[in-house]
């Protein structure tokens, strides 16, 4: 059984953009309600119920559990499931309004998780405005016979997931818990993706930066700080959650599957440290660009200094004769002006050549 649940961890997990409308079991409850199935024995039973006939079936049978999954409800659209569920209503506002950090909150009879999902945008190139990472969350209301999936954001569809665990019944028969290592396993898997993709835009500005005409311009690197840091605050504040799924006793949570989050857990902290040297990488970048920028500044004022250096000579010479004094030297002399104009142009070439001996030009 362990040997299988195993299995079933590791299941693929393709991401679908937006509400999965290709989904065969469509519920028809309300715009907001995406699925409404009742699973017995990790089965998933035949037809479409509305939510109140679905828990009194399984309550009324006592096996099994609701999975209900919802997108972007409105406080109407969710008010009827928060009084037949009776969820507390701390967590239906953090539900509804979004926008929170990932957390884990008992509630005596429910749990309630938040996910912050990310996904990677493709870009051609990237500049100093290309958003890298893009976020969303996933609430997950979690009780003894019940789960209720809450996604906001464009993507991160659950649909893909509920029908590989509906291929793998034997985690199913778990019930709502083995539904939430599932979610959770799949947000975690969606991090390294994206980190892995990320990866490769800090090694493409890596490369540009120490590459022999040094491009990789301090905004693209500030850029990726910036979309680097978004990916932070999804996968940071997950880990204290984790940790409590795997080792504090819930009711809601089988002891079997204990054992699984501290997989997700470790992936995580994977996620973790790659973020960390991820960070500290575009820092070392970031200080080697500015050292090149003043490498060149320098070397730019240098040149400039040699010229000026060179170009004091004619300009003394021909601020000294432009003063037109009657009493000059060699002023009447036939080749005077041939030799001025030749002491100034020897002069000239004497400093550029020990300007260019000592690498200044």
């Amino acid at each position: 059984m362990i040997s299988n649940l195993r299995k079933a961890v590791r299941l693929p997990q393709p991401r679908t953009q937006g509400v999965d409308l290709s989904h065969p079991a469509r519920s028809p409850l309300g715009t907001a309600v995406v699925n409404c199935a009742v699973y017995v024995s990790g089965v998933r039973q035949s037809g479409d119920h509305p939510a109140g006939v679905a828990i009194r079936k399984v309550r009324e049978t006592g096996n099994g559990f609701v999975w209900i999954g919802l997108h972007e409800p409105s406080e109407k659209e969710f008010a009827g499931i928060v009084e037949l569920f009776g969820l507390h209503p701390l967590a239906v506002e953090d539900a509804v309004h979004a926008h929170q950090r990932p957390k884990l909150e008992n509630y005596d009879d429910s749990l309630f998780t938040v996910f912050k999902t990310v996904r990677y945008v493709e870009h051609d190139q990237l500049t100093e405005t290309s958003e890298v990472v893009d976020t969303g969350e996933i609430m997950v209301f979690t009780g003894t016979d019940f789960v209720i999936t809450v996604r906001h954001g464009g993507h991160g569809s659950l649909g893909p997931l509920r029908e590989q665990l509906e291929d793998v019944p034997e985690q199913l028969a778990h019930g709502p818990s083995a539904v939430l290592h599932a979610i959770a396993d799949h947000v975690v898997d969606d991090y390294l993706d994206v980190a892995a993709a990320v990866q490769d835009d800090i090694d493409e500005v890596e490369s540009e930066v120490f590459s022999i005409r040094g491009g990789g311009g301090a905004g693209r690197i500030y850029q990726l700080k910036r979309e680097l840091l978004e990916l932070k605050r999804a996968v940071a504040p997950l880990d204290r959650p984790l940790q409590s799924l795997a080792s504090q006793p819930m009711a809601q949570v089988e002891p079997q599957i204990k054992t699984y989050f501290r997989d997700v857990a470790d992936h995580l902290e994977h996620v973790s440290e790659q973020i960390t040297g991820f960070d500290e990488l575009l820092n070392s970048i970031l200080q080697a660009h500015l050292a090149q920028v003043t490498v060149a500044q320098n070397e730019d004022m240098r040149r400039i200094s040699a010229w000026v250096a060179i170009l004091a000579v004619p300009t003394m010479v021909c601020g000294i004769y432009g003063m037109n004094f009657t009493y000059m030297p060699e002023k009447h002399w036939t080749f005077g002006y041939p030799l001025v104009m030749g002491l100034t142009l020897g002069l000239c070439w004497v400093i550029h050549r020990g300007f260019k001996r000592n690498g200044w030009l």
